[in-house]
């Protein structure tokens, strides 16, 4: 077990989530142990990193304003906070979007030699790209994929509605690969807005996916290592008022969470097992939370969220307490353990 005395909570981004990212990563950094560790937070946003706030052990946090943050030293991971040097020696990556879920934060820390939370660069990279993820899953025996059209930017779209129609049916969904918090997703149930969805896949990203809509029960689990073997969360059902689990659903109180779902003891068990057979199989690590969608004819896989949101309303501090767990224990765990 590691024992680390400062942590560094990484929060804000490049991408769209930067101002959910701030939300969740104020709220770890309020759950982490204040007795145990010096807690720093990091606004990282296109390339300029400064620290937002700390809080010493057993201490109040203390608030930093815009424009005399201290800077954060890439060359080693430090800073000058009230004119003392401190060296994080432990970084808990809470950036939705790049660079904190596709690799790159990682890649550095892991090239500085700083311990993170989360999975390792690779299988970050591999996992924030929806249809990488898929094309590692499309082959097991436990767990479905919706059928798919792969476009990248830049080729020819002409013909490309009629194909995806033909392919995959109405409606469908069309997303960048490589987004989060519903940003740049549309549900297509009209060939005539076929379009327009991929012009806004594209404004989020260079790739996009389009996808077959599965009709059943959004379900949701998530997967950590505990020092000893990987465990399953409670499983939470999603029933949202939107057509499909949106932006405004998932942070606008347009969507009830059941936590634990109200499912059968078979079912529950079969997507903890193969949320744990996912979370291995992909060469997780940390804390992962598994989407699906439940029909008639099977469980099918929507995607891995290797940095899962965590506002104290978000869906793993609700199972966490559904489990009986605290969540500054729970961080603890994740954190000795990643």
């Amino acid at each position: 077990m590691k024992e680390y005395n400062s942590i560094a909570v990484i929060y804000g981004s490049d991408s769209s989530e930067w101002e959910v990212s701030v939300r969740s990563g104020e709220f770890t950094a309020s759950q982490v142990d204040g007795n145990r560790f010096d807690v720093y937070e990091i606004f990282a946003r296109f390339g300029e990193w400064t620290v937002a706030a700390y809080r010493l052990k057993g201490q109040d946090r203390v608030v930093l304003q815009e424009g005399v943050r201290p800077a954060v030293e890439k060359s080693d991971f430090s800073a000058i906070v009230e004119g003392t040097k401190v060296k994080f020696d432990f970084a808990y990556i809470m950036q939705h979007g790049a660079p904190g879920e596709n690799g790159l934060m990682q890649g550095y820390l892991e090239m500085i030699g700083v311990p993170h939370s989360g999975c390792n660069a690779f299988v970050s990279a591999i996992t924030f790209d929806k249809f990488s993820c898929k094309s590692y899953l499309k082959d097991v025996d436990y767990v479905k994929c919706a059928d798919d059209v792969f476009v990248r930017k830049g080729e020819p779209l002409e013909g490309l509605a009629q194909k995806a129609v033909e392919k995959l049916g109405l409606p469908m969904f069309v997303k960048p690969t490589d987004g989060g918090s519903s940003f740049g997703v549309t549900k297509v149930k009209k060939v005539e807005d076929f379009d327009k969805a991929v012009e806004l896949a594209f404004s989020e990203g260079n790739m996009l996916l389009a996808e077959a809509a599965i009709v059943g029960r959004e379900l949701t689990c998530a997967v950590y290592f505990n020092g000893k073997e990987n465990v399953a969360l409670p499983v939470i059902e999603i029933i949202t008022e939107n057509e499909f689990f949106d932006y405004e659903a998932k942070y606008q109180g347009l969507s009830r969470e059941v936590c634990p779902a109200e499912i059968p003891d078979s079912l529950r068990e079969r997507i903890q097992e193969v949320s744990k057979k996912i979370y291995t199989h992909l060469g997780c690590s940390g804390l992962v939370r598994v989407d699906y969608i439940c029909s008639e004819d099977g469980l099918y896989f929507l995607e891995v969220n290797t940095i899962p949101g965590m506002t104290s309303a978000s869906l793993v501090p609700q199972m966490v307490r559904a489990a009986g767990l605290s969540m500054t224990d729970f961080l603890t765990t994740v954190i000795e353990n990643s």
